[in-house]
């Protein structure tokens, strides 16, 4: 009985709090993880990287609630979307088709009976009940109608040719690391083991070389590598705030700003 929630309700109000405790009130022995209260406000592509990089984490029946951009209206349908052996809940916004690779495995949108749900609050609403009816083992056919699709919506994909890829940061961490949309699959296919070098926008600072953990450079030193999520990362080590800064703070890059890698011939 694991549900895990996301969102951008942030935790100085009453919303997340409001959320759990109708979690427990229908199932009083529901496992709750918090991956994220803090995604931007509606930003479905910074919540995206969050899951993509979590979900696989979790136990098969998992049930992920995601609440950004939730609000129901003829453009933004409730579904539940089940990949991975796993149920996520959310809004159908184009979210699903960011966070997955691959057409999910089943698709329903979920049932609501206008008399009984107060529509101004669907994550506690309409989320939890679907979500504990989930969770206690529930088909999802007794809550929703299966549809044949989820809505799509196109991201920033790194472009390539020969000998150069241009990609972008599409999420800082709280150390100020740099994660890209660059995946160590790509570098290798464009790269084929020759020299390069990374250029960072608004900066003239240039790298040379990938490592595999931050100990192997020195603190404070610029490096390159590829995390735990397969994507490129630029950071500093031990770069966070109040000991120097971190990489986006050092370099002045932000969200959706360039990377650019260029190759030897």
């Amino acid at each position: 009985m694991l549900i895990t929630l996301i969102s951008d309700m942030g935790l100085k109000d009453y919303y997340v709090a409001s959320v759990k405790g109708a979690i427990y009130s229908q199932l009083p022995n529901a496992n709750i993880v918090d991956i994220s209260h803090d995604i931007p406000p509606f930003d479905i592509i910074h919540a995206s990287f969050v899951i993509k990089n979590t979900f696989k984490q979790f136990p098969k029946n998992s049930v992920h609630i995601i609440s950004i951009d939730a609000e129901l209206n003829e453009n933004n349908k409730h579904i539940i979307v089940k990949n991975h052996d796993q149920y996520f809940i959310g809004a159908d916004n184009g979210i699903f088709s960011l966070i997955f690779d691959k057409q999910p495995d089943g698709a329903w949108e979920i049932n609501n009976n206008d008399n009984l749900i107060d529509f101004s609050f669907p994550t506690k609403d309409i989320f939890v009940p679907v979500a504990c009816h989930l969770a206690r083992g529930g088909l999802p056919a007794l809550v929703g109608k299966e549809i044949d699709k989820i809505k799509t919506k196109q991201f920033f994909r790194p472009t390539i040719d020969n000998n150069s890829i241009k990609g972008m940061v599409c999420y800082i961490d709280k150390y100020g690391n740099l994660m890209t949309n660059i995946t160590k699959q790509i570098f290798k296919e464009v790269g084929k083991n020759r020299s390069f070098k990374i250029f960072l926008t608004k900066s003239d600072f240039t790298i040379k070389k990938i490592h595999h953990s931050y100990n192997e450079v020195p603190e404070g030193e610029r490096i390159a590598l590829f995390g735990s999520s397969g994507f490129l990362e630029i950071a500093i080590n031990k770069g966070v705030k109040g000991s120097g800064g971190g990489a986006s703070q050092l370099f002045g890059i932000t969200i959706n700003d360039i990377i650019s890698l260029e190759f030897g011939e």
